[in-house]
């Protein structure tokens, strides 16, 4: 134990110095020399991390395997994925360099009219989203504009690492909110609804949750948690995608509001809310595939596709949070 837990510390530092390395390297190196760079890089971690290639390839061919049929087609669109990771993790280090100025002027924002008018009813904004195109540079975005924003992340275990993350984002003006204890991130998501912040929400991990959704065509368990808060606290429920343009261009895209389904049980409520907050996350996934993850299935990706897209959800007690949010 002593030893592993030895292991455990040495790697983290390696990855936090090697963070805090890139990050000033950034000053000094140019940015076309950069992104040469990462793309050999991207080459090489493709290479030797074939256990998470392997995943992202299965789960192509079990949702678009009708629609991809060559495995070499699908394994070209899983290398565009990894070189779009690769290159988010990039834009995100070379941000920490800029100005509010320069962020606003290189990221553009489209849509922006519907977060005026979400924030203008003074209840704040979930903004969901997903791990898709450069999802990192939308808290630097929207801080860079003045908007007061939060961001709900799943911590390292690390938690000199994790304060280390944690400072990088203040530096950019934005808060964070450890997804747990869940009891405390309803606390902070509250807290910052009630100030008429921001909160981004990436809500496309379908590995577990008490929710059933059709995701992909498969059957897949969501988390009930963003659309319990959207129900509870009346706060206006935007989608927002950070993606590259053809021209390679940064594109900040709001959509317009997602009202929540509101049935005669709060669980029939959240169920259906789920489920459509899940088709928005799939609409932007379909229209972006080369800029998603796809690792956001099931581990063992044995999950039978739906038969019936209309099928009724079945939705199990909660486990987000506390079962009654107090919107006081």
């Amino acid at each position: 134990m002593v030893i592993g837990d030895f292991f455990h510390r040495v790697r983290y530092r390696i990855g936090e110095y090697a963070l805090r390395g890139l990050i000033g390297l950034l000053a000094w190196i140019p940015y076309r020399l950069l992104v040469l760079s990462t793309s050999f890089w991207a080459w090489v971690s493709f290479g030797l991390l074939w256990q998470y290639r392997r995943r992202m390839e299965e789960n192509v061919a079990t949702a678009l395997g009708d629609e991809i049929v060559s495995p070499a087609d699908r394994k070209a669109l899983i290398w565009r994925a990894w070189k779009n990771f690769a290159r988010g993790v990039l834009e995100t280090c070379e941000v920490m360099h800029l100005s509010k100025e320069a962020i606003v002027s290189s990221v553009s924002m489209e849509g922006e009219e519907h977060l005026k008018q979400a924030l203008a009813k003074g209840k704040g904004v979930l903004a969901l989203s997903a791990h898709l195109g450069a999802f990192t540079m939308i808290g630097p975005r929207l801080a860079a504009g003045d908007y007061p924003f939060s961001i709900v992340v799943k911590q390292p275990k690390d938690e000199h690492f994790a304060r280390c993350l944690d400072d990088l984002r203040a530096r950019k003006g934005f808060r964070t909110i450890s997804a747990k204890p869940r009891k405390e991130a309803v606390r902070g998501i509250l807290k910052s609804l009630r100030e008429n912040r921001v909160v981004l929400v990436i809500a496309d991990e379908f590995k577990s949750g008490d929710v059933t959704v059709d995701f992909m065509g498969q059957q897949s368990p969501a988390p009930r948690g963003p659309a319990t808060l959207a129900l509870r606290t009346g706060a206006v429920t935007l989608p927002m995608f950070m993606t590259w343009r053809p021209d390679g261009s940064l594109c900040l895209l709001i959509e317009p509001e997602i009202s929540p389904v509101r049935l005669e049980s709060l669980d029939e409520s959240v169920a259906a809310t789920t489920a459509l907050f899940t088709r928005q996350l799939e609409k932007a996934i379909r229209r972006y595939p080369e800029q998603w993850n796809w690792l956001g299935f099931p581990r063992n990706n044995r999950t039978p596709r739906l038969e019936n897209k209309e099928e009724k959800l079945q939705m199990p007690g909660p486990t987000f949070a506390p079962d009654r949010i107090d919107e006081r």
